[in-house]
Protein backbone atom coordinates (compact mmCIF):
# COMPACT_ATOMS: atom_id res chain seq x y z
CA UNK A 1 0.00 0.00 0.00
CA UNK A 2 1.14 3.35 -1.04
CA UNK A 3 1.26 5.64 1.92
CA UNK A 4 0.59 9.56 1.59
CA UNK A 5 2.81 12.23 3.76
CA UNK A 6 -0.23 14.22 5.67
CA UNK A 7 1.50 17.58 5.10
CA UNK A 8 2.52 18.62 1.44
CA UNK A 9 6.17 20.22 2.54
CA UNK A 10 7.31 17.24 3.13
CA UNK A 11 7.03 16.45 -0.58
CA UNK A 12 9.51 19.42 -1.49
CA UNK A 13 12.04 18.32 1.21
CA UNK A 14 11.73 14.97 -0.34
CA UNK A 15 12.71 16.12 -3.15
CA UNK A 16 15.41 17.73 -2.39
CA UNK A 17 16.82 14.90 -0.94
CA UNK A 18 16.75 12.54 -4.03
CA UNK A 19 18.17 15.19 -5.65
CA UNK A 20 20.86 15.51 -3.64
CA UNK A 21 20.98 11.57 -3.31
CA UNK A 22 21.79 10.77 -7.13
CA UNK A 23 25.50 11.53 -6.87
CA UNK A 24 25.81 8.75 -4.70
CA UNK A 25 23.63 6.64 -6.83
CA UNK A 26 26.51 3.81 -7.01
CA UNK A 27 26.80 2.86 -3.71
CA UNK A 28 24.71 0.37 -2.11
CA UNK A 29 21.70 1.67 0.03
CA UNK A 30 22.40 1.09 3.57
CA UNK A 31 18.98 -0.16 4.66
CA UNK A 32 19.54 -1.55 7.84
CA UNK A 33 20.42 1.95 8.99
CA UNK A 34 18.08 4.09 7.05
CA UNK A 35 20.92 5.81 5.10
CA UNK A 36 19.18 8.57 3.25
CA UNK A 37 22.03 9.81 1.24
CA UNK A 38 21.90 6.69 -0.52
CA UNK A 39 18.07 7.30 -1.51
CA UNK A 40 16.08 8.54 -2.93
CA UNK A 41 13.35 10.33 -0.72
CA UNK A 42 12.82 9.19 2.80
CA UNK A 43 9.47 10.29 4.77
CA UNK A 44 9.68 9.33 8.98
CA UNK A 45 6.35 8.86 10.53
CA UNK A 46 6.78 8.89 14.48
CA UNK A 47 5.18 6.70 16.84
CA UNK A 48 3.27 9.84 18.32
CA UNK A 49 1.61 10.25 15.00
CA UNK A 50 3.21 12.96 13.59
CA UNK A 51 4.93 13.00 10.78
CA UNK A 52 9.00 13.21 11.00
CA UNK A 53 11.14 15.34 9.77
CA UNK A 54 12.85 14.24 6.81
CA UNK A 55 16.33 14.08 7.01
CA UNK A 56 19.69 13.77 4.56
CA UNK A 57 21.73 12.32 7.00
CA UNK A 58 19.81 9.92 9.09
CA UNK A 59 16.26 8.88 7.42
CA UNK A 60 15.32 6.39 10.26
CA UNK A 61 12.17 6.92 9.93
CA UNK A 62 11.91 7.48 14.18
CA UNK A 63 11.19 10.90 16.04
CA UNK A 64 13.40 11.62 18.98
CA UNK A 65 11.37 10.00 21.62
CA UNK A 66 12.09 6.70 20.15
CA UNK A 67 15.81 7.00 20.36
CA UNK A 68 17.91 3.73 21.84
CA UNK A 69 14.74 1.75 21.59
CA UNK A 70 14.63 -1.70 19.88
CA UNK A 71 12.82 -1.69 16.30
CA UNK A 72 12.03 -4.57 14.35
CA UNK A 73 11.79 -3.65 10.44
CA UNK A 74 11.05 -4.78 7.39
CA UNK A 75 12.25 -4.00 4.06
CA UNK A 76 9.12 -4.71 1.09
CA UNK A 77 9.44 -3.66 -3.08
CA UNK A 78 6.85 -1.36 -3.33
CA UNK A 79 3.85 -3.60 -5.71
CA UNK A 80 2.73 -2.01 -8.08
CA UNK A 81 5.87 0.08 -8.45
CA UNK A 82 4.89 3.85 -8.21
CA UNK A 83 4.64 6.03 -11.93
CA UNK A 84 6.27 8.40 -13.11
CA UNK A 85 5.20 11.66 -11.79
CA UNK A 86 4.14 10.19 -8.40
CA UNK A 87 5.56 11.62 -5.15
CA UNK A 88 7.09 7.93 -4.22
CA UNK A 89 8.25 7.49 -7.77
CA UNK A 90 12.36 7.21 -6.86
CA UNK A 91 13.78 8.33 -10.52
CA UNK A 92 14.76 6.46 -13.36
CA UNK A 93 16.40 3.42 -12.89
CA UNK A 94 15.74 2.58 -9.38
CA UNK A 95 13.29 0.70 -7.75
CA UNK A 96 11.09 2.09 -4.88
CA UNK A 97 10.94 0.30 -1.58
CA UNK A 98 9.16 0.41 1.84
CA UNK A 99 11.09 0.17 4.66
CA UNK A 100 8.44 -0.30 7.82
CA UNK A 101 9.36 -0.46 11.23
CA UNK A 102 7.57 -2.10 14.85
CA UNK A 103 8.11 1.18 16.14
CA UNK A 104 5.93 3.30 13.82
CA UNK A 105 8.44 4.46 11.45
CA UNK A 106 7.94 4.03 7.70
CA UNK A 107 10.52 5.11 4.92
CA UNK A 108 10.66 5.24 1.25
CA UNK A 109 13.20 4.76 -0.72
CA UNK A 110 15.04 4.02 -4.20
CA UNK A 111 17.77 1.62 -4.59
CA UNK A 112 19.12 1.53 -7.85
CA UNK A 113 19.33 -1.30 -10.53
CA UNK A 114 21.30 -4.03 -9.50
CA UNK A 115 21.84 -2.40 -6.00
CA UNK A 116 23.03 -4.51 -3.24
CA UNK A 117 19.59 -4.46 -1.11
CA UNK A 118 19.69 -6.45 2.26
CA UNK A 119 18.98 -9.84 1.76
CA UNK A 120 15.93 -11.05 3.92
CA UNK A 121 16.66 -13.87 6.18
CA UNK A 122 14.08 -16.49 5.56
CA UNK A 123 14.17 -18.27 8.69
CA UNK A 124 12.73 -14.51 9.98
CA UNK A 125 10.18 -14.58 7.70
CA UNK A 126 9.45 -17.89 8.73
CA UNK A 127 8.82 -17.00 12.47
CA UNK A 128 6.84 -14.23 10.88
CA UNK A 129 4.34 -16.62 9.66
CA UNK A 130 4.60 -19.09 12.78
CA UNK A 131 3.54 -15.77 14.86
CA UNK A 132 0.55 -15.40 12.69
CA UNK A 133 -0.51 -18.90 13.71
CA UNK A 134 -1.20 -18.21 16.70
CA UNK A 135 -0.40 -21.89 18.17
CA UNK A 136 -1.43 -23.08 21.32
CA UNK A 137 -1.00 -25.81 23.49
CA UNK A 138 -3.27 -29.06 23.84
CA UNK A 139 -7.37 -29.15 24.27
CA UNK A 140 -7.40 -31.80 26.53
CA UNK A 141 -10.39 -34.08 26.32
CA UNK A 142 -9.56 -36.80 28.12
CA UNK A 143 -8.57 -36.79 31.46
CA UNK A 144 -11.31 -34.36 32.51
CA UNK A 145 -11.27 -32.23 35.58
CA UNK A 146 -14.66 -33.18 36.50
CA UNK A 147 -14.01 -36.72 35.84
CA UNK A 148 -13.99 -39.71 38.06
CA UNK A 149 -10.82 -42.11 38.32
CA UNK A 150 -10.18 -44.84 39.61
CA UNK A 151 -6.86 -46.53 41.22
CA UNK A 152 -5.63 -49.75 38.69
CA UNK A 153 -8.16 -48.83 36.13
CA UNK A 154 -6.90 -47.29 33.02
CA UNK A 155 -6.59 -43.73 31.94
CA UNK A 156 -7.13 -43.19 28.31
CA UNK A 157 -6.05 -39.33 27.13
CA UNK A 158 -6.80 -37.60 24.06
CA UNK A 159 -7.04 -34.21 22.95
CA UNK A 160 -9.52 -32.50 20.75
CA UNK A 161 -7.87 -31.92 17.12
CA UNK A 162 -7.92 -28.25 15.57
CA UNK A 163 -5.63 -26.06 13.64
CA UNK A 164 -4.67 -23.82 16.40
CA UNK A 165 -4.15 -26.59 18.90
CA UNK A 166 -3.01 -29.56 16.72
CA UNK A 167 -2.82 -28.60 13.17
CA UNK A 168 -1.94 -28.47 10.17
CA UNK A 169 -1.78 -25.09 10.42
CA UNK A 170 -0.03 -22.83 7.58
CA UNK A 171 0.92 -18.98 6.90
CA UNK A 172 3.18 -17.35 4.92
CA UNK A 173 4.70 -14.00 5.33
CA UNK A 174 6.15 -11.60 2.63
CA UNK A 175 9.90 -8.81 2.93
CA UNK A 176 11.77 -7.50 0.23
CA UNK A 177 10.47 -9.98 -2.22
CA UNK A 178 10.97 -12.98 -0.50
CA UNK A 179 7.26 -14.84 0.75
CA UNK A 180 7.73 -17.92 3.16
CA UNK A 181 5.09 -20.02 3.94
CA UNK A 182 4.85 -22.38 6.94
CA UNK A 183 2.91 -25.45 8.04
CA UNK A 184 3.23 -26.51 11.48
CA UNK A 185 2.15 -29.60 13.01
CA UNK A 186 1.88 -31.39 16.07
CA UNK A 187 4.84 -34.20 15.93
CA UNK A 188 4.31 -35.01 20.02
CA UNK A 189 2.77 -34.85 23.36
CA UNK A 190 4.30 -35.34 26.64
CA UNK A 191 2.01 -35.83 29.32
CA UNK A 192 3.02 -35.22 33.25
CA UNK A 193 0.64 -37.26 35.07
CA UNK A 194 1.22 -35.71 38.50
CA UNK A 195 2.11 -38.84 40.34
CA UNK A 196 5.71 -38.84 38.60
CA UNK A 197 5.04 -40.72 35.62
CA UNK A 198 5.75 -39.35 32.29
CA UNK A 199 3.89 -40.69 28.92
CA UNK A 200 5.00 -39.72 25.69
CA UNK A 201 2.33 -40.09 22.70
CA UNK A 202 3.15 -39.78 18.94
CA UNK A 203 -0.58 -38.68 18.30
CA UNK A 204 -3.70 -36.99 19.63
CA UNK A 205 -4.65 -40.31 21.46
CA UNK A 206 -7.76 -42.44 20.75
CA UNK A 207 -11.21 -41.62 22.33
CA UNK A 208 -12.02 -43.76 24.63
CA UNK A 209 -15.54 -46.43 23.68
CA UNK A 210 -17.72 -48.17 26.74
CA UNK A 211 -17.21 -51.19 24.32
CA UNK A 212 -13.83 -52.18 25.77
CA UNK A 213 -14.80 -51.47 29.20
CA UNK A 214 -11.51 -51.18 31.39
CA UNK A 215 -9.24 -52.18 28.56
CA UNK A 216 -5.61 -49.72 28.03
CA UNK A 217 -5.60 -47.05 25.26
CA UNK A 218 -4.06 -48.27 22.24
CA UNK A 219 -2.22 -45.36 21.64
CA UNK A 220 -1.72 -42.67 24.73
CA UNK A 221 -3.12 -43.65 28.41
CA UNK A 222 -1.94 -43.94 32.16
CA UNK A 223 -2.42 -46.81 34.95
CA UNK A 224 -2.40 -44.67 38.27
CA UNK A 225 -1.71 -46.66 41.29
CA UNK A 226 -2.29 -44.59 43.82
CA UNK A 227 -5.04 -42.29 44.84
CA UNK A 228 -4.56 -38.28 44.82
CA UNK A 229 -5.93 -38.07 48.17
CA UNK A 230 -2.35 -36.49 49.55
CA UNK A 231 -1.62 -34.32 46.45
CA UNK A 232 -2.32 -30.67 46.53
CA UNK A 233 -6.65 -30.00 46.71
CA UNK A 234 -6.88 -33.25 46.45
CA UNK A 235 -5.86 -33.88 43.05
CA UNK A 236 -2.66 -34.91 40.65
CA UNK A 237 -2.00 -31.73 38.31
CA UNK A 238 -1.40 -33.49 34.71
CA UNK A 239 0.17 -31.19 32.24
CA UNK A 240 0.16 -31.59 28.44
CA UNK A 241 3.09 -30.48 26.56
CA UNK A 242 3.19 -30.51 22.51
CA UNK A 243 6.15 -30.29 20.33
CA UNK A 244 5.24 -28.39 17.05
CA UNK A 245 7.49 -28.98 13.88
CA UNK A 246 7.13 -26.27 11.50
CA UNK A 247 8.61 -27.00 7.84
CA UNK A 248 8.96 -23.86 6.29
CA UNK A 249 10.10 -23.27 2.45
CA UNK A 250 10.32 -20.24 0.41
CA UNK A 251 7.80 -19.90 -2.24
CA UNK A 252 8.61 -17.19 -4.05
CA UNK A 253 12.41 -15.25 -4.42
CA UNK A 254 14.21 -18.49 -3.74
CA UNK A 255 14.26 -21.72 -2.83
CA UNK A 256 15.38 -22.32 0.56
CA UNK A 257 13.67 -24.97 2.92
CA UNK A 258 13.88 -25.44 6.72
CA UNK A 259 12.04 -26.33 9.92
CA UNK A 260 11.17 -24.93 13.31
CA UNK A 261 10.01 -26.36 16.90
CA UNK A 262 7.71 -24.78 19.38
CA UNK A 263 6.54 -25.81 22.55
CA UNK A 264 3.07 -25.37 24.00
CA UNK A 265 1.66 -26.36 27.35
CA UNK A 266 -1.89 -26.71 29.29
CA UNK A 267 -2.57 -27.86 31.83
CA UNK A 268 -5.70 -29.71 34.20
CA UNK A 269 -6.46 -31.45 37.43
CA UNK A 270 -7.59 -35.17 38.08
CA UNK A 271 -8.74 -36.99 41.47
CA UNK A 272 -7.95 -40.43 41.50
CA UNK A 273 -10.07 -42.57 43.94
CA UNK A 274 -9.92 -45.83 45.47
CA UNK A 275 -12.45 -48.63 44.26
CA UNK A 276 -14.79 -48.99 46.82
CA UNK A 277 -15.47 -53.13 47.46
CA UNK A 278 -19.43 -53.52 48.37
CA UNK A 279 -19.37 -56.78 50.47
Amino acid sequence: MLKRPAAISLMAAALVAAGSASAHAGDDPNISTGNCDLMSFCVGVGTDGHDGKNSQDTGKGHNASNRGKKSDCTVQRMDPQPPPGSFFYPGEGKIAYERTCTDGGTTFFGAALGANVPAVDPAVLAQQAVDKMKLAGPDIASPRAAGKYTVGVPVWMWVNQSATTYGPNSASATAGGVTVTATAKVSKIVWRMGDGATVTCTGPGTVYAAAVGMGESPTCGHLYTTTSANAANGKYEVTATSTWTIDWQVTAGGGQTGQLTEIRQTQTQVAIGELQVVR
